[in-house]
């Protein structure tokens, strides 16, 4: 998406919410064709340093401090150095260009308002993200393991939907012992009441990992 002349880093537009095929809202940083004044070239990681570079990932927070979504270092920067986002958290460790030196930003903060629809993210159901709200723990057992799968509550077979109150992150032991049973035929009830997940689920979701930096801003969401 991102495409760089000789003048720099192309212009890119402030940030807009679009629908995605299965209906949830994804933040787009859109670009154009025109060229930008004199705005240095982009910022390169320095070789071996902590082994990141600009794909790495940087939280994104609304003008309201809510979390929204992650980008990359690359589509951070450019938001920062168009104005359109401040750095909020950053790294101990610099991005290096040519005319100048800046941090690398951990959390940045959009200048301007995007409305998130609020019930977008109740359309979206995958099993990374139930295992996420679940906190990748077997709600049966309680027990952490590895290999995961989602369980219906009420089973299919016996009427029940597909929706977030009706899915849950289940051990591999525990979805064999509960079969195609009810949970009150099999003495078996989820420890946590399902239910749909704060947005802020997703981030966890798009990262495989949470820098420490980011955990103040997804508490407080």
């Amino acid at each position: 998406m991102n495409r760089r002349g000789n003048a720099g880093v192309a212009e890119y537009t402030q940030p807009r919410v679009a629908k995605t095929s299965t209906g949830s809202a994804a933040l787009v940083v859109e670009e154009t064709s025109e060229q930008p004044g004199p705005v240095a070239v982009l910022p390169a990681e320095r070789p071996g340093q902590h082994g990141s570079s600009t794909r790495s990932r940087v939280l994104v927070l609304n003008a309201s401090y809510e979390p929204i979504n992650v980008c990359t270092v690359r589509r951070a920067t450019v938001l920062v150095l168009k104005r359109r986002a401040e750095v909020v958290e950053e790294s101990d460790w610099a991005l290096h260009a040519e005319s100048f030196t800046m941090q690398r930003p951990l959390v940045i903060r959009l200048t301007a308002y995007v409305k998130i629809p609020r019930d977008a993210h109740s359309r979206k159901i995958t099993r990374r993200a139930v295992f996420a709200r679940d906190r990748w723990t077997c709600q049966y057992c309680g027990s952490e393991r590895g290999s995961l799968t989602v369980d219906h509550v009420v089973p299919r077979s016996k009427g029940g939907g597909s929706g977030w109150d009706n899915i849950v992150a289940c051990c591999a032991p525990c979805n064999r012992r509960k079969g195609d049973r009810l949970p009150k035929d099999a003495n078996m009830h989820p420890r946590r009441r399902p239910k749909a997940p704060h947005s802020t689920i997703f981030v966890y979701v798009a990262t495989p990992s949470i820098p420490d930096a980011w955990h103040p801003y997804l508490i407080a969401a």
